[in-house]
This record gives structure tokens, sequence and C-alpha cells, in this order.
């Protein structure tokens, strides 16, 4: 048996060999410059997969901003410039608009039915108009304002009780709880505090699991003729739980959803509009379950985890720079100070001109995703001078574009200042500014996800005083990850609050 596994090996890595003998013989192929690998393996004994927004703007310094690697045989380009990025999302955004089918990506959203995932076709379309038109547009977002603003009630309420007891307010804990409770009510009108405390623990560390499986290394998605290695190594068997618990939790929530004697709401979420348009079948293929699941997938993960993390990463730059604190908490409750309300509303934001630049430099300073979900080209295509092979993998490290000096002025400093009197958003159209991406693939839970992230930020400045605790300096504060698509604040957000009078 054993002699079998190594004739096997030999007879792989030989075809292997062969293939990329032959493939050297395309002398005026013209790749982007990256550091050397190793046979066979490529780069990958290189790759920094805990932070790897920064190490490859390190080796953006080396290459410049569009450099490639490989991971075994797949080639892998990664843009790090704003004027390299607006070729790729804008001028050949159809050349590098579709998804690789990696493994656990492909089955934690049912085989790519879900909207992030999917490759670039006719299915993909249709199911972003379903996104678009009816889950995710402005009015519909609009609608969910009732919900937004009782969760930041909630949240204010939380932090008031530890602030009035003398304790530590942990807010990596509590905006986790605020995004998760808003997002769970929009897309399945329950609140997550109604869920038992084992669930409500047991599906957080599901999301996070679910997060480090995104970009979690699988032998199959690189060197598919050893595959198995997978189940050697569990990567396989974690993958399958994770799938079978989200699932699970997703029957239980639609076989709520079907049951004829569930009371009505006033507020329907979003199971609700995907049952309906399931039963009046106006699309271009059937509507299934396991889309609905899918779709799910996305707006709970996505939905919860970038919300959660924008809000502490905006705390932290604000402890770090206690001056921009000040200046910005001031314009808050100047704003609010006539009013016969005790809170921000949606209503105040357009007014916080500050307030927003805080929002704007926070998406430059810290994206919630530091690498956009990953591309993959559709056809041969030529960018900077570069030859780019269909099929290959394309990084947006939006982390480093934001950082990036041909675009921006100090961009290691947090300066809010910078967006006071210009037009730069982060939209899609100004490509030094791109946390939702651009182009075909642009995500379109942004107005969602900015309405969720700017309530609760502008509510806990308005209503607190923050401050670390004793013992605790500025320069303590890190920016240290969680590994994930969106990137939390390893170690947590803990502060002093005091109620505002």
């Amino acid at each position: 048996m054993l002699l079998l596994l190594l004739f096997l090996l030999f007879l792989s890595f030989s075809c292997i060999f062969l293939l990329h003998k032959k493939h050297k013989n395309y002398d005026s192929f013209h790749p982007p410059p990256g550091p050397k690998g190793l046979p066979f393996i490529g780069n990958i004994h290189q790759f920094d997969s805990f932070q790897p927004h920064i190490y490859l703007s390190k080796l953006s310094k080396i290459y410049g901003p569009i450099l490639t690697l490989k991971f075994g045989r797949k080639p892998i380009i990664v843009i790090q410039s704003a004027q390299t990025a607006e070729q790729v999302l804008k001028t050949q955004d159809l050349n590098f608009c579709s998804r690789p089918k990696l493994i656990a990506s492909q089955r934690i959203a049912y085989n790519g039915l879900d909207i992030a995932f999917v490759p670039y076709n006719e299915y993909y379309k249709e199911v972003r108009k379903i996104c678009v038109v009816h889950l995710l547009n402005s009015n519909r977002v609009q609608s969910y304002a009732p919900i937004r603003q009782d969760e930041v009630s909630r949240l204010v309420e939380s932090i008031s009780t530890l602030s009035s007891c003398s304790e530590i307010v942990n807010l990596s804990e509590l905006a986790m709880n605020y995004a998760n409770s808003n997002i769970c009510r929009v897309a399945f009108g329950k609140r997550f505090d109604n869920i038992e405390a084992s669930k409500r623990r047991k599906f957080y560390g599901l999301l996070h699991e679910i997060q480090a499986l995104f970009i979690g290394f699988f032998f199959t998605d690189y060197f598919p003729w050893i595959s198995w290695l997978d189940k050697l190594t569990g990567q396989k068997s974690r993958l399958e739980r994770a799938f079978d618990e989200l699932n699970k939790f997703n029957d239980e929530l639609i076989n709520d959803h079907l049951d004829p004697n569930r009371p009505k709401s006033d507020q329907e979420d979003i199971i609700e509009v995907l049952l309906h348009l399931r039963k009046d079948r106006s699309f271009g293929f059937d509507l299934t379950l396991n889309h609905i699941k899918a779709l799910l997938m996305d707006i709970v993960v996505a939905g919860t985890d970038t919300s959660a993390a924008m809000i502490v990463w905006a705390m932290t730059e604000l402890l770090k720079n206690p001056e921009i604190m000040t200046k910005v908490q001031e314009e808050i409750r100047k704003t609010i100070h006539d009013k016969d309300y005790n809170r921000v509303t949606m209503d105040d934001l357009p007014n916080l001109t500050y307030f927003k630049a805080v929002v704007k430099e926070t998406f430059r300073f810290h994206p919630a995703a530091p690498l956009l979900i990953v591309r993959e080209t559709v056809r041969q295509c030529v960018v900077n001078g570069y030859d780019i092979l269909p099929k290959t993998l394309v990084y947006i490290n939006v982390w480093a574009i934001g950082r990036d000096p041909e675009c921006w002025n100090d961009p290691e400093k947090f300066i809010p200042e910078r967006f006071l009197g210009s037009s730069v958003d982060y939209k899609g159209q100004d490509f030094g500014l791109i946390p939702f991406g651009a182009g075909r693939r642009m995500c379109p839970g942004l107005v969602l996800g900015v309405a969720n992230f700017e309530l609760a930020l502008a509510n806990i400045l308005y209503s607190f005083d923050w401050d670390l605790p004793k013992g605790v300096d500025k320069d303590d504060l890190d920016d240290v990850v969680l590994p994930g698509i969106a990137m939390h604040k390893k170690n947590h957000l803990c502060l002093v609050a005091k109620h505002h009078a």
C-alpha cells in the first residue's frame, strides 16, 4: 500500500513537472514580478496567512503595485495601488469579475448558490438582481430603521448599566452582540438575545469558524492530485462540521417561517421576502431552499462581522487620537443639543460633516475586509504591460491601497480632515477608497452595512465619554487581527465609559 502511494505521488509530480516545463516554452509571456518560489509548492511556504494584507503590502515595496505569487501551479496576482485597481475593477472589469471555485467557499455557499462566491455567469446576474431589487435596496434598508434604532438603544443601555456599576466595557463583545441582533432581526425576524445563551455562543463560534475556513488552506484548491491530504489533516471534516452546523441553523429558521401558525410580524424579514419570491417563480431559475440558505449565509456573516469590526476599529483610532475624539463628540452633541430627543437618529447623520469624515478615514485606515474576496480572471489580458493568464486568482489589497502614498498624503496617520471639502467617497468610484470593492462584484450590502455602523458609532460617541482602563496606555492599543475575510481586532477593546450629562 505504501509503495503504491509513493508511486502515485511520483507519477503526479512527474506530470506536473512536464506541464511546468511545457509552460516555460512560452518565452513571450511576461508576468508581473514577484518573489521566487520553490518547485511544485510555489510561494506557499512564504505566505503569512494571519496578516496577509501587511505581508503583501511589504512585497509591494519590492515588486511594485502588481505582483505575482504561485500556490502550487495556481498563479496569483495582487493589486496594491489605486491606479492598478482602477484598471482591474473598472477598465477591464469584465476580465476580472469572476470567482474561483475554492472548496470552502463553495461548500459553505451550498455549492456556489450565494452571491459573494458564485462565478460570474447568468445565475450571478439573476441572484444579484434579487439582492439589489428586493433585499438590499435603499427603501428596504430605510424600512429597517426602527430595528436599527431599537438595537442601538439596547447597546447604549447595556453600556449605561456597565458604566453605572463602574465595570469595564468590552466594546468588542457588545459591538458583536449589536451587529448580530440587528442583522438577525433583519434577516429572520428574531432578536439574538432571544436565542439561548449556549446557542448564542455556539453561533458566534460558528461565525468565526466560517471566517477562518474561507481563508483556510486546502490542498484540493492548489494540489488537486493530493486532495486526499485534506482528509488526513482534518480540514475536510472541519469544513463538513461547520457546514452541517450552519445548515441545521438555517433549516430551523426556514422551518419556523414555513409554520402556518407562525404569528404575523409588522416588519417583513429577508426570509419572508425570499419565500415570497420562491412562490412567485419570477426569475430565470427555480429559487430553492438551498438558494435561500446560501443568501442568508452571505447576509448574516457579512452583515455581522463587518459592522462589528468597523465600530471597534473606529473607536480604537479615536482612543489613540483623543483630539479627534473630542472634536467629533463636540460636533455630534452640538447638533443634537437643541433636539427634543436624547439620541442620534438616521436623519441627523447627514448633518454630521466631521463624523462622516471620521467614518471615511476609518474605512481607509481599517477596511473591514483588508483583502477583497478573491477574484478570478475570465480570459488572458494585459495590465500595466504584464500578461495575466486565465484562471489567475486576483487579490485586491484595499488596506495597502488606502495607504498608497501616490494617492494619500501622510497615509500612515489617521487624519479625518483629509475628507473635509473632498468629494472622495467609498461607493466604488474613487479607487483609493474601495472598502466595498467596485465594479460588477461590488458589495450589494453597502447601504445596510454603513447605516448599521454609522448609527451605532454616532450614538455611543454622543452618549458616553470614553477612556482606557487604569494602567493601559493608548500605545498599548494594537492592530493585531483574527484571520478571516472580515478581520476583527484580536485583542478585545475594553474601555471605561462615563455617561455624558
